[in-house]
């Protein structure tokens, strides 16, 4: 499991707590994916799907934070962390294990808040329309995330958008070239500069930084090219749930106009959060924000939850309000 990372040992609220069970779904093609629960059995459920070269580790915050009062399930992505790299990728993959970890953790009819980061809203995305995903979902929260042109739009390179930058962004995300297990200083700084904010703290540095370079290179490699031919615009119209959208107003990788897009497609956005001066890595960066938005679709659309879901709040519920399927919000992650 992604948990028994033991470089992760110093990173105070972004160190993996231990899980209180571990398990593995089964895919539809067999893949073999790791799961883990955390929280008490019987609480209202929330499951978080991690993006690319990430894994469970990279939800510690949001873990740590929600697991007192929400059953938490949180899963490796096949070929990232705890999950064997299982051919073949792509969208109908990062559906069907979804799926899987929805049908092997929630009772049937059980409903849950499913947030996704990065390549784990994609995967929701992806879900939108599966009969396994729509029986159990009730909200959704996406976070730094899009559905089509990812790398045209990314702002990696900093030139003109055009054919010349799409091919260069693409040589650079696709490299097959292995990055090492362990960061260096050169390594922190190329993924500082790509992935994060300015404001970033150390801790937040190396918290990425150690979660991402433990991620394998074929894996690594392979999912890069699910991601550069990404089409999810019609499995977005299907998402027809509450559905928040939260994007960094620096995020390089998926950039402020995916969320904008997203705003145009989802037919019930309630809210596009832009985080000024804050990266791709959100769940991170902004840890408290994202842990609020999920209370508070907890609070709002699960059953049995009400009040206690806000139990905890951090403070920044109600100071931004619902704008509406274009409008954009930009808040404070301080």
């Amino acid at each position: 499991m992604s948990s028994t990372l033991d470089h992760l040992k110093t990173l105070g609220r972004y160190q993996p707590p231990a899980p209180a069970r571990e398990l593995t779904a089964l895919s539809a093609d067999g893949a073999r994916i790791s799961v883990e629960v955390h929280g008490p059995e019987g609480a209202p459920a929330v499951v978080l799907a991690h993006g690319w070269t990430c894994s469970v580790a990279f939800w510690a915050a949001q873990i740590r934070d929600l697991s007192d009062r929400f059953r938490v399930v949180a899963y490796d992505q096949r070929g990232h962390g705890g999950s064997p790299l299982h051919a073949p990728v792509g969208t109908q993959q990062l559906a069907d294990d979804l799926e899987a970890v929805l049908a092997a953790t929630l009772a049937p009819g059980e409903k849950a808040v499913i947030a996704g980061h990065s390549m784990g809203g994609m995967t929701i995305m992806a879900a939108a329309g599966r009969p396994g995903f729509r029986e159990h979902a009730a909200a959704v929260l996406l976070c730094s995330t899009g559905a089509r042109d990812l790398v045209p739009e990314s702002t990696v390179l900093p030139i003109r958008r055009g054919a010349v930058r799409t091919w260069l962004t693409g040589q650079i995300l696709g490299s097959p070239l292995p990055i090492g297990r362990r960061p260096t200083g050169f390594s922190r700084k190329v993924l500082t500069y790509g992935t994060m904010g300015a404001t970033s703290t150390p801790q937040m540095v190396e918290a990425c930084a150690r979660v991402v370079h433990a991620c394998p290179t074929k894996a690594r490699h392979a999912w890069s090219h699910v991601l550069s031919t990404l089409e999810l615009t019609e499995d977005a119209r299907m998402l027809d749930l509450p559905t928040e959208v939260i994007v960094g107003g620096a995020d390089r990788l998926t950039p402020p106009v995916h969320a904008r897009n997203l705003a145009r497609e989802l037919p019930d956005c309630l809210r596009v959060t832009e985080l000024p001066g804050l990266g791709h890595m959100t769940p991170i960066e902004a840890p408290d924000v994202v842990t609020d938005r999920i209370r508070a679709l907890a609070a709002d659309h699960l059953i049995g939850a009400g009040t206690d879901a806000r139990t905890g709040d951090t403070g920044t519920t109600g100071t931004t309000g619902t704008t509406g399927t274009t409008g954009t919000t930009k808040e404070s992650a301080a």
